[in-house]
């Protein structure tokens, strides 16, 4: 799957231009792209993306259209509670379209009492001893409310009952990707929560169970009485759970779901004892949560440590590697900063006294610190500021640190000779992307840039390796693992960009760089500006987000978003011949020129 071009590349562009001229042919008819009828929607408003020839009039419930040069329109709805129907028209055509508005307020008890999945914990959990075990849950009441009146929410577990207590008006977050549409701020809402904490002792009864917490509110002179879907265990902290890492890297995260940020991910074999659990998600000793499916539990009972004397050293033509010795996989987490790499071993004690390091090709020097009995930090500093990648892996019990080389460019100014360069064209085969208004999906026109690209730089000697050549579907796996088996210098994603249906295509124009490695930011920074001042495009932001193909550590990886697809005069810029191989070619440069800075 791995760099197919091959004969017959030329004529593979130029078919997806035709496709392309095609297209936008077609829509000298009324044509609508999104959204389909019958579409299904949360939101308050929708906005419709289409295009007509330019010389009729489009009108939407009778009221016309502004649009584009190009006959391109995105006009912004409002929607009611229910089913809402629009009719498009533009001379004797006509498309009707039914939407649907779903109300997200949920079905309420009529008699009052607690709000539907409303108590928590609602899923089976499980603490240390004398772990604070906090217990929450709302009123009916409290979603329509203007002023609550008083009431008493308790809740008993293990024969103990614990008052809950009032946490006043509440506040509900927008969801991480609201920043990239400017709609991040906190929303206070009428919910009013009850909460209340306790810990529990380790009972003597060789059943560690607590079973599940029953809930009571009494208000108005009324009593409802309510069990949690969830239960509590008590964990023996004498006989600890111990597991291993059995994916390949086991993937950690600050909480319990898939919300929760993610951690440094754990070489195979990592070992740790379990300190808690939260449905199908492990708390591991040293802080991070992890799914239960990617771990498998030891037959030992005794809490993993470790300690490390020597560490060993070796330098290859393309990476450094520090070996470090252990007695077992210890967790271990990588932070990067500037100049800087900083590597932590948990339950972990140092007994060292000798360690090798050279006059490396780029180490300048090395320190290390017990932080705390179960902590040592090792940090690295680095002759420049770049890092151009690392891996981490265990063979048996010994953890190694690959730190990669810069590569090797060279000295010509703009020969890019050797230059391992990633090219990734998002989406593909069945998953198309973003669609504009004629119909033009995303897939074709990242392909298209991407193969103009890779011409572009395989002219300079780079040797290129593309995810995919062909309308093709390629998993986000299947794309990682491409950039962990090239081992490219840097990893380039091609996409455009679109809006969830509260957004405005109108308002949204400009290009924007992702980046989630500290290695990839000075590239992500550097295209994204080269791009908006040359091509002069409106400035949409570089931003750090947690982005399968930006996230491996091998090297330094941006996602770029070139324009929006549903805007219908920025579509009108994308789809148009000259400004692609402006694009192409301020690509071509810009990529060269960071690449050249960094020798």
């Amino acid at each position: 799957m791995i760099n197919r071009v091959g004969l017959g590349l030329g004529s593979f562009i130029t078919l997806l231009g035709l496709t392309m001229g095609q297209v936008r042919a077609q829509s000298q008819s009324l044509f609508l792209s999104y959204p389909p009828n019958n579409y299904q929607t949360t939101s308050p408003q929708i906005f419709f993306i289409g295009s007509a020839g330019a010389d009729v009039t489009v009108t939407l419930n009778g009221q016309a259209l502004q649009r584009s040069s190009q006959g391109n329109f995105a006009p912004v709805l409002p929607l009611a509670i229910g089913e809402n129907q629009f009719i498009f028209e533009a001379g004797d055509q006509r498309i009707e379209r039914t939407i649907t508005r779903l109300a997200t307020t949920p079905i309420l008890p009529p008699n009052g009492g607690f709000a539907p999945d409303s108590l928590l914990p609602n899923q089976a959990i499980s603490r240390l001893p004398n772990e604070p075990i906090c217990f929450a849950a709302h009123r009916v009441a409290d979603l329509y409310e203007i002023v609550p009146t008083q009431s008493t929410v308790t809740v008993k577990l293990a024969e103990k009952t614990i008052p809950l207590t009032s946490q006043g008006q509440g506040v509900e977050l927008p969801a991480n990707n609201s920043l990239l549409y400017g709609q991040n701020q906190p929303v206070n809402t009428a919910s009013n929560r009850y909460e209340g904490c306790q810990t529990f002792e380790n009972p003597t009864a060789t059943d560690l169970s607590l079973g599940s917490p029953q809930f009571t509110l009494q208000w108005q002179g009324k009593t409802w009485t309510e069990t949690a879907k969830g239960s509590v265990t008590l964990l023996d902290k004498n006989r600890p759970q111990v597991v291993a890492v059995t994916a390949n890297p086991g993937v950690t995260r600050t909480g319990p779901s898939t919300d929760n940020s993610r951690l440094t991910p754990l070489p195979q074999g990592t070992q740790a004892a379990v300190t808690g659990s939260e449905g199908d998600w492990l708390r591991l000793d040293y802080g991070a949560w992890i799914k239960a499916s990617e771990t498998e539990t030891l037959a030992s009972q005794v809490a993993p440590h470790s300690v490390i004397r020597s560490i060993g050293y070796q330098v290859f033509a393309d990476r450094t590697e520090l070996r470090f010795p252990l007695q077992l996989p210890v967790p271990v987490a990588v932070q990067q900063m500037g100049d800087r790499l900083t590597l932590t071993l948990f339950n972990t004690t140092a007994q060292t006294d000798t360690i090798r390091l050279d006059n490396d090709p780029i180490l300048k020097n090395f320190t290390w610190q017990q932080t705390n009995p179960d902590r040592i930090d090792y940090q690295f500093q680095f002759k420049t500021d770049q890092q151009w990648g690392y891996d981490l892996r265990y063979e048996g019990t010994t953890l190694i640190l690959s730190l990669r080389h810069p590569p090797q460019i060279p000295a010509k100014k703009g020969d890019l000779t050797g230059v391992k360069i990633l090219i990734d064209p998002g989406h593909g085969g069945s998953e198309s992307g973003s669609v504009g208004p004629t119909g033009y999906a995303e897939k074709d026109i990242n392909l298209l840039i991407s193969l103009k690209l890779a011409e572009k730089l395989r002219a300079r000697g780079a040797d290129i390796h593309l995810t995919r050549t062909t309308d093709e579907f390629v998993s986000l796996p299947d794309r990682v693992a491409q950039i962990a088996q090239v081992q490219p210098a840097i990893a380039l994603s091609i996409h455009y960009n679109a809006l969830p249906d509260s957004g405005d295509p109108n308002s949204k124009q400009g290009i924007s760089a992702f980046w989630f490695q500290p290695q990839s930011q000075s590239l992500a920074n550097f295209l994204q500006q080269s791009l908006v001042q040359k091509l002069k495009r409106p400035d949409d932001g570089v931003y750090f987000n947690s982005l399968a193909v930006v996230r491996p550590a091998i090297a330094p990886a941006v996602l770029l978003e070139l324009g929006y697809m549903i805007n219908p005069q920025e579509f009108e810029w994308i789809t148009d011949r000259q400004a692609q191989t402006e694009l192409v070619k301020v690509l071509d440069d810009s990529v060269t020129t960071w690449l050249w800075q960094q020798r």
